[in-house]
């Protein structure tokens, strides 16, 4: 019989870090723990306050209810969990997680292995000019060549002298630049913003407009001279049906896969499927989790096999996140068996 307790953390930023949403200081999170024969697995349920479709204010009761409902089996729950994304992601991970022999090791590869490594991009948090200038000075020194900056927060101008600023240096050969507007662009405004930045060989511009506006963002993605990515567009979205529909009306040139907001391993892959049949391309991106969760999400993107550069480099902003075998060096992320983990709550 598997015994069973959910626990929720709080994980403070080094640095107070900027979005379109406001800064964030901390991070909620919660872990399920299943024990069983001796055995531990452990996943990570990570809401993400404002963003996440299941974030409601009976969050903990749904996670009680899961504990309760433990005996009706992991594809049973799961099925249930359809509007509980984040719970879902937690759930996938404890149940894989105990199947193993160590609790860390979800997808057995090269990548655990320490043979291989993910390429990933450099996030340049929101912040006055000064501040996102040194972050992207910092990224280039620690030898990232790709580069995702989000904007939207400081006027549009100082944003594009930043960018211009990057390209004075550096060419789209050796620095690729990405840009999440997080839906910060006035739907009326954003083709000409789109036009501005294709002028700086961005590779691409994730959610230029608030989600929920499908035929506008199709619009955008007809008409835009800049490749569009789909990011918060994603979340809520449950049925395989509307999923279809939110790819095929669109017709996206990305999407932005996020597991702990769109239903975990399972959900990514129903949506890669979808983008691949439809020629949109994708990455894959955590969404401030612990160094649990990003170890979940790094090694389930390595068995994707995918080329471009992901968006795994989030563990090295907080004060208190659990010691792990995730290194970044050079811009690529490393697994480290000769590392211990330290998950200790």
């Amino acid at each position: 019989m598997i015994k069973a307790e959910y626990k929720k953390y709080i994980l403070n930023f080094k640095k107070p870090s900027g979005t379109s949403r406001g800064i964030l200081i901390t991070k909620e999170t919660w872990f399920i723990i299943l024990k069983k024969d001796n055995k531990i697995g452990i996943g990570e349920t990570g809401l993400f306050k404002g963003l996440s479709i299941d974030d409601v204010f009976d969050y903990e009761e749904k996670l009680n209810w899961v504990l309760l409902n433990l005996s009706k089996g992991k594809d049973w729950l799961l099925k249930e969990l359809s509007e509980f994304p984040s719970i879902q992601f937690g759930l996938e991970q404890a149940f894989l997680s105990l199947k193993r022999n160590t609790p860390y090791d979800l997808f057995p590869s090269d990548f655990t292995q320490g043979k291989k490594a993910i390429p990933i991009n450099g996030l340049v948090w929101m912040g006055d000019k000064n501040f996102m200038k040194q972050q992207i000075k910092d990224k280039l020194k620690h030898g990232y060549s790709c580069i995702k900056m989000k904007i939207g927060a400081i006027d549009f101008e100082s944003e594009i002298n930043l960018l211009k600023s990057i390209r004075k240096e550096f060419s789209s050969k050796e620095i690729e630049l990405r840009v999440d507007a997080n839906g910060a662009f006035k739907a009326n405004k954003a083709l000409e913003k789109l036009k501005m930045l294709s002028e700086l060989d961005i590779h691409s511009i994730e959610q230029p407009i608030q989600s929920g506006q499908i035929d506008e963002m199709a619009r955008l993605c007809e008409k835009s001279p800049l490749p569009i990515a789909l990011d918060e567009e994603l979340i809520g979205v449950f049925t395989y049906q509307k999923k279809k529909k939110v790819i095929t009306t669109i017709n996206p040139h990305y999407i932005i896969l996020k597991p702990s907001l769109i239903g975990g391993f399972a959900g990514s892959k129903e949506w890669i499927k979808l983008a691949e049949e439809n020629n949109s391309g994708w990455w894959v991106t955590s969404a401030l989790e612990s160094n649990i969760g990003l170890n979940a999400i790094a090694q389930f993107t390595y068995t994707l096999q995918s080329k471009l550069p992901q968006g795994l480099g989030t563990g090295s902003l907080f004060t208190n996140n659990f010691e792990s075998p995730l290194e970044v060096k050079n811009g690529t992320l490393h697994y480290n068996p000769a590392k211990n983990w330290n998950f200790n709550l």
